[in-house]
């Protein structure tokens, strides 16, 4: 059966869609995502300070919760559910408007309990503006309907607007924000770089679905499944913000400032590590309402032993040169960051693994229900362990809150699966990475004691350059001489491309 494509009449054809396209889009997407924070952070965490910094992450996290409840799961319900229904123009729109109809209606319930809490909060009062400014992200994601670009694999256009709204912020910090008192517009340049441009989204979705009303709207099919993806985005909220949050009120604004650093190296690493799994979300989806069982595992499998392959090396790295990774990208007045930094790197292989198991292979299944289980299970954890921690060692004690409850989440997940033969962890070639690993902080670690220049920062940028060169061309080299097979797959791939973009003599 022959299937248009959305936007003349139709739908999107899976069959048209290249998921090798959606990968270098997506890889593009989360190129920009590391590129404009490794511009953009050195320069502001040395004009703001860490106290500066501090403030804006703490509003940043404060306001996600109000977020969340704006978004209730339909962030990743609204991709599934899309997905199943792509091929039929008149179900996909009143999909869509029924989601965004559901989502507009939480969008004001949040706003309402926002203002109340700054009106009430003495700790919220003091930063009004701020907290203001960021609250405009709660309006953006709800208008902005990701779900349904996702949901039709249109990466493209995602990525395309994302690195244009991200270049601008970036011109604006770096011609605005010149003194500490600045926070405040950083603030809102940070809402600008993340969600602005999804009020592009409501423009460009009359390529897909219908703007005008189609009736017959069925809003209780949706509300099942939405509850347990609210629950699942309320745990993993939870778990991933409340560190911050809990930081910013039981010690201060300086250790969620060290904290912050942190983190926003971990976050970057995150989103290339699942940049694979990203793409493979709606494809999934469609393999799994279309019954093709074979795909659907042969995807997964491919997709797990990317993370090992992609995480391990870069959780090691940046283990060994944390320091320097934190001096080039925060300046030296974070030294506090360097020790929480450490702690939490090791949570890129959890995430990136519970990422497969979890939203690539227990929600396109259907069993979304366990993945809800492993995140309030995460959420438990990190709340207890912080609870001990922070008032002890501060920064560093949610760092260990936060690796333990990832860990708890992916234990979870694969207890979920273990009557499954989805997930093979038997046929991950662990030596060969071992032995690709050892060779590779053997060749870089010397790089550590090499002295350019006097100033620490730059002196830093030379040895994570030189290191990084070293550490991930051993690594990758020794991966290719012992024949693992999807490195070389993708060096194939790379190759091919390169040959047929030179030109006929």
């Amino acid at each position: 059966m022959r299937r248009q494509k959305a936007g003349a009449g139709g739908t999107v054809s899976t069959s048209r869609i290249s998921l090798k396209k959606n990968f270098i889009m997506n890889s593009l997407l989360t190129m920009s995502q590391f590129i404009f924070p490794l511009i953009t952070f050195p320069y502001v965490s040395r004009v703001l300070l860490v106290t500066g910094t501090g403030k804006v992450s703490f509003a940043t996290s404060l306001i996600s919760y109000f977020t969340m409840f704006a978004q209730l799961g339909i962030p990743t319900y609204g991709i599934r559910a899309c997905a199943k229904v792509r091929d039929d123009r008149e179900e996909l729109t009143r999909v869509t408007q029924e989601l965004l109809i559901i989502n507009l209606i939480t969008m004001v319930l949040a706003y309402v309990v926002f203002f109340f809490m700054l009106m009430w909060v003495p700790r919220l009062q003091s930063e009004k503006p701020l907290y203001i400014i960021v609250s405009v992200t709660i309006l953006l994601n709800a208008v902005g309907m990701e779900w349904l670009y996702k949901g039709l694999e249109q990466y493209s256009y995602i990525t395309v607007r994302s690195i244009v709204f991200k270049f601008v912020a970036l011109v604006l910090m770096l011609l605005l924000i010149h003194k500490q008192s600045d926070y405040v517009l950083y603030g809102g340049l940070t809402v600008f770089a993340s969600a602005a441009s999804n009020l592009f989204n409501l423009l460009h979705a009359h390529r897909f679905v219908s703007l005008r009303p189609v009736g017959h709207y069925n809003f209780r099919r949706h509300m099942k499944a939405i509850g347990i993806f609210f629950a699942m985005s309320c745990a993993t909220t939870i778990y991933t913000q409340l560190d911050t949050l809990m930081l910013g009120f039981m010690a201060t604004d300086t250790d969620v400032g060290y904290y912050n650093a942190a983190v926003r190296i971990k976050t970057i690493l995150v989103s290339v590590v699942t940049s694979l799994g990203t793409v493979l979300l709606p494809r999934s989806s469609y393999y799994i309402q279309e019954g093709n069982y074979g795909e659907f595992r042969r995807l997964t499998a491919k997709a797990m032993n990317f993370v090992w392959i992609i995480s391990l090396p870069l959780t090691l790295y940046f283990m060994f040169f944390a320091k320097e990774g934190i001096y080039c990208l925060a300046g030296t007045k974070f030294t506090g960051s360097i020790w929480p930094m450490q702690l939490i790197m090791p949570t890129l292989v959890l995430i990136g693994l519970s990422n497969i198991t979890g939203i690539q292979i227990l929600v396109p299944t259907g069993k979304e229900i366990y993945v809800l289980y492993s995140e309030i299970a995460g959420a438990v954890t990190d709340l207890v362990l912080n609870a001990i921690l922070i008032p002890v060692i501060q920064a560093s004690g949610a760092a260990i809150g936060t690796l333990v409850a990832e860990f708890v989440v992916l234990l979870v997940q694969i207890f979920a699966l273990r009557k499954e033969k989805i997930v093979q962890f038997r046929g991950t070639p662990y030596w060969k990475m071992g032995l690709a690993l050892t060779a590779a902080a053997v060749s870089s670690l010397w790089t550590k004691k090499l002295q350019f220049v006097h100033n620490v920062s730059v002196n830093c940028l030379f040895i994570l350059a030189i290191s990084a060169l070293l550490f991930m061309g051993v690594y990758f080299a020794v991966l290719t001489l012992t024949g693992e097979k999807l490195t070389i797959e993708l060096e194939k791939q790379v190759l091919g491309k390169i040959r047929k973009r030179k030109p006929e003599k």
